[in-house]
């Protein structure tokens, strides 16, 4: 297992880079499933527009007038915050890259470069207001495309992913979340996949509403990529072996999967991220020595293979798809299904209600399961009776 980048390159290429520690695994797939995502996402929405199915909108910008206080008041902030962690890190160099993230959540920083940073981002933000303005400032009609709209959507799919993500974590997870309330909600780790979707979906298609972006073209739109973006998080799981596997498989492998890796069947994730299982005998670093006892299934990468393939049957019908809202019901189906059938051997939190046990990813992906064959079926007779009435 490789929990930081630093991990992968020196073993893979024999180059120490030891900058790379800060750049954990996870972190780094999750940051390109958004970007692939974004991509993709662009794409499709180039191609709803060209067809007519997505429409500009009209916005009015001032051009040439002065920054505000509040311009200066935030550019300030902002600049105290990130000198105030950038200095003491500078100083601490050596101890940022053994332990990056509790160096980013902790509260100690430099003050003196907190006011440094804060000063020269102010006078930045009036060279800025100085070079661009006008004697009289002009209201300015521009044109914005719903594509040029992924940027912020993108922005606020990961922060409102995240804070669903965590919500959902902490959710089913009751009791650590009680034990420790403060690490449960500042930590990187412990993240709900589908608190994220569903935080990050509905938060998405309020933007667009705002944006003037047709919902039900948007998430359809989406489907594809949300597909990928999932795909490619569960590398970084796998890679960085942060806990999201299976149950417990010390079975022989079977001979028809014998052309395969032994590791695709089960695995011990050896130098996982969380420090999880049993010291490794041959190894002797600070942290990271620590393998399962039992293998397990690597359920991340099942999910990675599962998606990828779902996300080029949803990127193959999405032209021959045309009913508006199929798509995004088709993508929870989908979605649903998948989910559901790793959840038979991935280790989580059993909820028991009336003598049924069964899990949180479980019930959500059922009630997705259903919630798209219902969105089909409404969307069907929607169309059908827009098209009649016309």
């Amino acid at each position: 297992m490789y929990p930081s980048l630093y991990y992968a390159i020196k073993d893979l290429f024999g180059i120490n880079l030891p900058f790379l520690k800060m750049i954990q695994s996870f972190g780094f797939f999750v940051a390109m499933a958004f970007l692939l995502a974004a991509y993709f996402l662009t794409n499709e929405l180039k191609r709803k527009e060209t067809q007519g199915l997505l429409a500009s909108q009209k916005v009015k910008v001032l051009k040439g007038a002065k920054a505000t206080i509040v311009e200066y008041l935030l550019s300030g902030v902002l600049g105290f915050l990130l000198g105030y962690k950038l200095l003491f890190i500078a100083q601490h160099f050596s101890e940022f890259l053994e332990n990056t993230q509790a160096f980013l959540l902790s509260t100690e920083g430099s003050f003196i470069g907190g006011v440094v940073l804060a000063a020269v981002s102010v006078y930045m933000k009036y060279r800025e207001s100085e070079k661009n303005k006008l004697d009289k400032p002009q209201w300015v009609e521009e044109t914005v495309y719903p594509h040029q709209q992924v940027g912020n959507i993108t922005l606020i799919a990961a922060v409102a992913g995240i804070i669903g993500a965590k919500i959902f974590h902490n959710l089913e997870n009751w009791d650590d979340f009680m034990a420790d309330p403060v690490d449960a909600l500042l930590s990187f780790s412990g993240l709900t996949m589908y608190g994220g979707l569903i935080v990050a979906g509905f938060s998405v298609v309020y933007y667009g509403k705002k944006k003037n972006i047709a919902p039900a073209h948007l998430i359809d739109a989406a489907a594809p990529s949300l597909m990928l973006a999932y795909a490619v998080g569960r590398i970084g799981c796998q890679i960085a072996g942060d806990g999201d596997w299976g149950i417990d498989n010390a079975k022989p492998k079977p001979h028809w999967l014998n052309m395969l890796p032994d590791w695709m069947w089960s695995y011990d994730y050896p130098h996982n991220v969380n420090s999880v299982g049993v010291q490794m005998a041959d190894c002797f670093a600070d942290k990271y020595c620590n393998h399962l006892a039992i293998p397990v299934f690597p359920t991340p990468f099942y999910e990675t293979v599962m998606c990828l393939i779902l996300f080029f049957v949803l990127w193959s019908l999405r032209k021959r798809i045309t009913v508006p809202g199929v798509m995004f019901s088709l993508y929870l189906v989908l979605n649903g299904i998948e989910r559901f059938f790793i959840e038979q051997i991935r280790v989580n939190t059993l909820y028991h209600v009336n003598g049924f046990a069964f899990t949180q990813a479980e019930l959500i992906a059922v009630l997705l399961f259903f919630t798209g064959i219902i969105g089909m079926v409404y969307a069907k007779k929607q169309f059908a009776k827009n098209h009649t009435a016309t």
